[in-house]
């Protein structure tokens, strides 16, 4: 088998995982809906390569308001690779302890709210942290990781535990011990990893059940959509509309921090 036909068979067997998970995907949904409804935003957060998770979920094409993209440069910028703002500095800040709690402390949290956190390893301290302290104010969360590595990978958190140990349900990217999917001849390492094809079906299978629950209930989404499906016109329409709600919701995370 070519290497592509490797890969992509591989894929399939990403999908055949994803529909696996149908039943905790609908769950994590309903929660996500009713955070919406009650005006408030699922909040959602990754760091290194899972930020994409997290931009994947909004805002872009085929998406709508109601989530709290967090994604801190100084955990997810990777074009410099080394030198300053490098891949090694990031590292060594996403096992920092603390820092989750300062993130969140922007923030006025509620139980209302619910949360979408993401880590192929789940080892890492600040993914950890962010989880717990979310749990801690009441806030449901639903980790994104990939459980065969996360159960083959240590833990770096001072309790050992994982992030699936900070969660009140758990999706599964389906991607392999170390991520990369193809071996090819000649070499002991192998190339091309899953988690991002996993992940990001698993997080477009909820947006799906999140519209769908909103329509239901009276109150469909502003899609971000391009002008060649309904027209430049009313796309810019729902592009301002949505990034507007955005807004809306985002500064009743601000209003009342402090006041307790």
């Amino acid at each position: 088998m070519s290497p592509i036909a490797d890969y992509l068979e591989k894929c399939h067997e990403l999908v055949r995982n994803a529909l696996g998970q149908a039943d905790t995907i609908q769950k994590a949904a309903g929660w996500f809906a009713e955070t919406i409804l009650a005006e408030r935003m699922v909040h959602l957060f990754g760091s290194g390569h899972s930020r994409i998770m997290v931009e994947e979920m909004w805002p872009r094409y085929g998406s709508f308001p109601g989530f709290n993209p967090i994604v801190e440069l100084s955990l997810t910028f990777h074009n410099s690779v080394v030198g300053a703002n490098g891949q090694r500095q990031a590292m060594f800040l996403e096992n920092t302890p603390g820092l989750a709690k300062r993130i969140l402390r922007n923030y006025d949290l509620s139980p209302d709210d619910s949360a979408l956190v993401a880590s192929s390893s789940g080892c890492n301290v600040v993914p950890i942290e962010i989880a717990q302290e979310f749990q801690q104010r009441g806030v449901k969360v639903v980790a994104l990781i990939s459980r065969q590595h996360s159960e083959a990978s240590n833990s770096r958190h001072e309790s050992g535990k994982k992030l699936h140990d900070f969660a009140d349900l758990v999706l599964d990217t389906g991607a392999p011990v170390g991520d990369a999917m193809t071996a090819i001849d000649g070499m002991d390492t192998p190339v091309s990893p899953g988690s991002t094809v996993g992940g990001c079906m698993l997080v477009n299978t909820l947006k799906a059940e999140v519209a769908a629950r909103l329509v239901k209930a009276g109150r469909p989404p502003k899609v971000l959509t391009a002008g060649a499906i309904v027209g430049n016109e009313r796309a810019t329409e729902l592009f301002e509309s949505a990034y507007d709600e955005h807004a809306r919701r985002l500064a009743k995370l601000y209003e009342n921090i402090g006041n307790d």
